[in-house]
């Protein structure tokens, strides 16, 4: 371990591609949608955010399905920051076309691209593209073994159950061996945990819910991992959901509705508890929600990044329905207060991590 420059450490910024709402509460097309995360992209860039990623869902209220086709559009228009995903749901992608499509982002933005690949927790894609949820694990297993496969070194010879096999394949375009970041999200899983380290990647924990300190021993899990399969020291990220305003006050009022509807709906779906007002407070204060003002939320990223031995801490800043000028907001105040506080905070307090690589 040691002292890590707090300037290393990446702040980037998550979309889903929810549908948001204009200054009359209409709720903006898809179209203009797409074009709306386009935009805040570009303002990303201007405000000083490290990366901007994109997930991939397959959900009426979200516009993420095509995320590379969208963060080829933002490379076009910035020249800095990192463009990823947030998942990309690999189980139900072939990952020869995934290689070509990351490649073909990485070429386009001058070396800029970025992955992060997850088993999905929502699963429409499966249906959707003719896969069977019963073969959760093996698809993906076998996909993230030939992906890293071509990522790492061509030509490619690979034969699972999933797939066709490749026989001293090349993908183009090509790329130098490694040199695209791919992480593994988990949301809470051991074993995931365990492949991404048996994989030597780097691991990225969606933490949506409850104290971020609950997920330290799976950091631990994670680091004594990579020792005995023989890895080095590899980065930890923190992606959860956030949303700043000039006040803790403002800032709860506008989030606490918009998260609510969304939670009611999920919780129909998943089984969860129904969301309230007490629960609420506690998720902002001092849970999974990054909700406040500047200062709060600073505070509250560089605690977190202690605890977690964190290299990378992505907000998620859309919610469905939530107001365009609400989300530039967040974006603008991250970017130009929120990160350079955080990294004050950690240089005044230095903390102990592993190196990045």
């Amino acid at each position: 371990m040691s002292n890590q420059d707090p300037t290393t450490i990446e702040f980037g910024l998550n979309s889903f591609g929810e549908l948001a709402t204009d200054a009359t509460g209409r709720q903006l097309s898809d179209a203009e949608t797409v074009r709306l995360i386009i935009d805040e992209g570009v303002l990303a860039e201007s405000v000083g955010i490290d990366s901007f990623s994109i997930g991939e869902h397959y959900r009426p209220e979200m516009m993420d399905s095509a995320n590379h086709v969208i963060l080829a559009a933002i490379a076009s228009r910035t020249e800095r920051i990192r463009l990823g995903t947030s998942v990309t749901v690999l189980s139900t992608q072939d990952p020869v076309r995934l290689y070509a499509e990351s490649a073909t982002l990485d070429a386009a933005s001058n070396g800029r691209a970025q992955l992060i690949l997850g088993r999905a927790s929502a699963t429409e894609s499966f249906p959707l593209f003719g896969y069977n949820l019963a073969d959760y694990e093996t698809l993906f297993e076998e996909k993230l073994d030939l992906f890293v496969r071509l990522l790492r070194e061509q030509p490619v010879t690979w034969s699972g159950t999933v797939r066709s096999p490749l026989t001293n394949q090349y993908v183009e375009p090509a790329i130098e061996p490694g040199s695209i970041p791919t992480w593994i999200g988990v949301g809470g899983s051991p074993q995931s945990v365990i492949r991404a380290a048996r994989y030597g990647l780097p691991l990225m924990l969606a933490i949506i819910g409850g104290q971020p300190s609950r997920f330290t021993p799976y950091v631990e899990l994670y680091h004594r991992a990579l020792e005995q399969f023989g890895h080095p020291r590899l980065p930890v990220g923190e992606h959860s959901l956030g949303l700043l305003a000039a006040t803790d006050e403002e800032a709860r009022a506008t989030h606490w509705p918009i998260w609510k509807h969304v939670m009611e709906t999920m919780g129909k779906e998943r089984g969860f508890l129904p969301p309230t007002p007490d629960r609420y407070d506690v998720e902002t204060r001092a849970g999974a929600l990054f909700v406040g003002s500047p200062e709060t939320v600073a505070a509250r990223i560089a605690e977190t990044i202690r605890t977690l031995s964190l290299s990378r801490f992505d907000l998620k800043y859309d919610l469905l329905q939530m107001p365009r000028e609400t989300r530039k907001a967040t974006i603008e105040l991250y970017g130009r207060e929120v990160i350079p506080r955080v990294r004050q905070l950690l240089a005044e307090e230095p903390i102990d991590v592993y190196d990045r690589v």
